[in-house]
């Protein structure tokens, strides 16, 4: 009888009385004298049948995960990211994000006025009812609808709070539209929780933004004027 030789790195052999050794198996390694071949490491892979160490293992490219003994390193779904290459698990996006494509190494902020549960492919639009909004990113990503602010309005479904404009308010939360100012009263600003008197010596129509002077040869000391024809005609001798 001869003498029993090694099998090289790089083959196997998980027989007895064998004449000849096998080629690796892809997603292994054998190292010199190898009863059976071992598997590339998590993080790693290889297609190729003459690996000698876990060395020769290819590391797991970016957007990809690489479980123990991979022959192809698998994409990464939608919804789900790998970023860095060596990685044996893809990880699902957080609540308040998303991703499309596969293959990805992050995932998207979710927009305005949309949410994104954990693991989100795509944006889902919030259905938010009138006088209420959407909860963006926050939480657990779920449509949490949230009473629109005073000064503000909200018509619903995924549009975020809109603050009045000059000329109008918002008294109270959970207003769908701001009210425009009485006449007689005027708001200068954005945002408005209510509408402020007009000024003495000049009118303020409905919906003023700013109070407007009477008009040359009239007055007026009261703050409810509502048009120019309600300023007092001066006397003459007086201006």
């Amino acid at each position: 009888h001869g003498i029993c030789e090694k099998c090289h790195a790089g083959e196997y052999q998980d027989d007895g009385g064998a004449t000849a050794c096998k080629a690796c198996l892809p997603g292994s390694y054998c190292p010199q004298g190898a009863a059976a071949p071992l598997p590339c490491e998590a993080g790693s892979y290889s297609n190729r049948t003459d690996l000698e160490s876990a060395g020769d293992c290819q590391v797991c490219p970016q957007g990809h995960a690489c479980t123990t003994g991979t022959v192809v390193p698998r994409a990464c779904r939608a919804g789900s990211f790998s970023l860095g290459s060596g990685n044996a698990v893809c990880e699902v996006c957080k609540a308040g994000s998303y991703q499309s494509d596969t293959g990805a190494a992050a995932c998207v902020p979710c927009g305005l006025g949309s949410f994104c549960p954990v693991g989100a492919s795509l944006e889902l639009p919030a259905t938010c009812e009138p006088g209420t909004y959407a909860n963006m990113t926050d939480g657990d990503g779920l449509p949490d609808c949230f009473d629109c602010p005073a000064g503000s309005s909200c018509p619903g479904g995924a549009a975020p709070p809109r603050q009045c404009a000059a000329g109008s308010y918002a008294a109270t939360e959970r207003l769908s539209e701001c009210a425009s100012c009485s006449g007689g009263t005027y708001q200068d600003d954005t945002g408005g929780k209510g509408c402020r008197a007009c000024v003495p010596g000049s009118y303020c129509k409905p919906g003023a933004a700013s109070p407007l002077p009477c008009e040359a040869g009239s007055y007026s000391s009261r703050t409810d004027l509502e048009d120019a024809s309600q300023c007092t005609l001066a006397e003459k001798g007086y201006f």
